[in-house]
């Protein structure tokens, strides 16, 4: 297994992308903190003993850092951060009002900069290196209407990325952005209608002209398609891939 013997926190894990991360390391021998700001219990309950739920606002300090202090309790310690949690707002820039820019930011900025610090700390006196990885999107390279905070805060964890490259780099540390096109989760599936409403379009037009206009097979990214990457990431034997991200996008963006 690719995994045996490691401890992963993944944020954001009680659904979605997290979900499907949290199950495929599950699966390759980690054990797993299912880290979220609800539904975190019950989702580990239903993934079995390796799994340990914890409730955790990324954008607040303190559950932070006793969420990590948790899990390394509970587990014996910590290799790999997964930073996903994430929400989306849908809104043209000029009637985007300065609260959501900031709760965007904050969620998906603050997030990753509060369990980063806090993993980081953790790898450190463990010794034994880490593996931080961050849910990025083809919006860390492209930009869509109507989605200003989330662009600006998907350009800016490539940005922290890098710097935990070079910081983590004496400490065996990796860290690397996973930037994912349309994946049907329910932030995507939440989307579709309000861009929909906005560009006055049909819901079948947004998926096929708006969301899968650029792919080469004008399918979605799937969960699977995210976990193989970010298990390839956690699982990489060496310093040669750090700072660097991905793009799964069925050819969405092309680097």
């Amino acid at each position: 297994m690719k995994l045996s013997g490691k401890v992963a926190i993944v944020t954001g894990a009680a659904s979605g992308l997290g979900r499907a991360i949290a199950e495929r390391y599950l699966a390759e021998g980690a054990r797993v903190c299912i880290a979220d700001v609800r539904g975190a219990a019950e989702a580990a309950r239903a993934l079995g003993a390796n799994a340990l739920g914890v409730q955790m606002d990324v954008t607040d300090e303190k559950q932070v850092d006793d969420g990590v202090a948790r899990c390394v309790s509970s587990f014996g310690g910590v290799d790999i951060l997964v930073s996903n949690a994430g929400v989306q707002i849908i809104s043209a820039l000029t009637e985007l009002s300065l609260a959501d820019w900031k709760k965007m930011l904050a969620i998906h900025l603050d997030g990753a900069f509060l369990t980063t610090r806090a993993c980081l700390k953790r790898f450190i006196a463990q010794g034994r290196g880490g593996s931080v990885i961050y849910m990025g999107s083809a919006h860390s390279k492209e930009a869509s209407p109507l989605k200003a905070p989330y662009v600006t805060a998907k350009h800016g964890l490539i940005g922290l990325c890098k710097t935990v490259a070079k910081e983590g780099a004496a400490h065996r540390v990796r860290a690397n952005v996973i930037c994912p096109g349309f994946v049907r989760t329910p932030l995507v599936e939440k989307q579709i209608p309000e861009q929909a409403r906005d560009l006055g379009i049909s819901e079948a037009e947004v998926i096929k002209n708006v969301m899968l206009k650029q792919t080469v097979d004008g399918e979605f990214t799937t969960l699977q398609d995210v976990a193989e990457v970010a298990l390839f990431f956690a699982a990489f034997p060496s310093n040669a891939l750090t700072g660097q991200s991905v793009v799964v996008s069925h050819g969405w963006h092309m680097q």
